[in-house]
């Protein structure tokens, strides 16, 4: 059976070797995406454990992100519910205070591309400094804390988060404000999109 259109394009960007030369485990672009997708959830990068198992957000910050959006692994990985789409495709390797950041050429080779194939997106989640500089731009505030807390501006279209690594665990415990107002409206949010579809 001929692919479509769509399943060409997944295949091309499965098979993407753009920034090879510069990823220590070899390219293994991880996402995950549907033409029927509600809730698109741009992240950083693969770890090593995601980058080992080609499962995005299969690590203690996916289990973290599941709690704060309040859905189990199944709803979870429902791609026509969750699309997954990273900053950085690959795993970008290790510098010296943890992994590197997201290498550049992922997002303005393939973000709008595979955007442009999930009509259905009704909110964008912004998790973390790469995905908020990215998308809001000049709209950002002067720090991640304050895009975050500033979260309701960027609705509808938008739903700044910050990193739910377990390196942010002091973060969390200096904004308790997180945990008490942004995580309980992010729940609501996410229920109301499951529900209408």
């Amino acid at each position: 059976m001929e692919k479509s259109h769509f399943e060409r394009q997944l295949e091309e960007v499965r098979n993407c070797r753009l920034c090879e030369q510069h990823l220590p485990l070899g390219p293994r672009p991880v996402f995950s995406i549907d033409p029927k997708s509600k809730i698109l959830i741009v992240g950083q990068a693969p770890g090593t454990r995601v980058h080992a198992t080609g499962i995005p957000w299969n690590d203690p910050s996916g289990d973290e992100l599941r709690r704060w959006l309040g859905v189990d692994r199944e709803s979870f990985y429902n791609a026509s519910v969750f699309g997954i789409m990273p900053m950085g495709f690959c795993y970008p390797g290790r510098g010296k205070g943890g992994d590197l950041p997201p290498r550049p050429e992922c997002a303005p080779q393939w973000h709008e591309l595979l955007k442009n194939r999930m009509p259905e997106i009704e909110l964008v989640l912004l998790i973390g400094a790469y995905a908020q500089n990215y998308y809001l731009k000049k709209e950002k505030k002067k720090s991640l804390r304050e895009t975050v807390k500033n979260f309701e501006y960027y609705l509808p279209e938008f739903f700044p988060l910050v990193h739910p690594s377990p390196r942010n665990r002091r973060w969390m415990k200096t904004n308790p404000w997180f945990e008490e107002e942004v995580v309980p409206l992010l729940r609501f949010k996410v229920q109301e999109i499951l529900r209408s579809t």
